[in-house]
């Protein structure tokens, strides 16, 4: 037994706000105390139920980190001949299991190739930690749920105060939510902070061309 963590994140596909990364920490004895709560997958949670939630895993942890990466940050490794955003995403769940110190992590990979994602990770992780690394691990690990919510929470509260601090509703920031598509068209010039400039979307509607080198390790 001892402290395993959980990373996940949330906010890697939209087209404007932040990308935020959590992890979450646990002695591996207390797992049981997730369970009770009811965590799963934020995806499958209404967002009522993930505030509810979100005191109570933060209460059950022995700790937490919380990593917000801006529009500007994602745009930067996305346009520069070294990274792209699987590095990027590689590099902040790095800096949370890093401050965390676990003996065992548990990653939800964002590729299917999770050997060479794992392989990657390792590269920026101090100390020798047993990494256990799967697509949709969130569904699997009640810890990597719990980190799940977490990022899913905060990402929602940033959206919402962009919306309060620009006066705007964007919708949910996807770029399929046609509420976005709107506000995107009429504002990509209006409000440049919001967006990220390397997304297909927001290219076509600056007359670019078309995102690339987005996830390619």
């Amino acid at each position: 037994m001892g402290i395993v963590v959980g990373v996940d994140e949330a906010g890697r596909g939209p087209t404007l706000g932040p990308l935020v990364v959590a992890g979450a920490a646990i002695d591996e004895k207390d797992l049981d105390k997730l369970r009770k709560i009811g965590v799963k997958d934020s995806k499958l949670l209404t967002p009522k139920r993930r505030e509810e939630m979100f005191d109570q895993i933060k209460e059950a942890l022995q700790d937490y980190k919380i990593i917000i990466t801006q529009p500007k940050e994602i745009d930067a490794a996305i346009f520069s001949e070294t990274s792209n955003l699987n590095i990027l995403e590689t590099e902040k769940f790095a800096m949370a299991i890093n401050y965390l110190k676990p003996s065992r992590v548990i990653i939800d990979c964002p590729s299917v190739n999770t050997v060479k994602y794992k392989e990657h990770i390792r590269t920026y992780l101090k100390g020798k930690i047993n990494i256990v690394c799967e697509h949709k691990a969130d569904t699997k690990y009640e810890i990597v749920a719990a980190a799940s919510i977490l990022a899913k929470v905060i990402r929602d509260r940033e959206i919402e105060e962009l919306k309060k601090r620009y006066g705007v509703d964007f919708g949910s920031g996807y770029p399929a939510d046609p509420k976005t598509k709107e506000f995107l068209a009429n504002n990509w010039k209006k409000y440049p902070d919001l967006f990220r400039k390397s997304w297909a979307s927001y290219k076509n509607v600056a007359g670019e061309k078309s995102q690339s080198k987005l996830e390619d390790f």
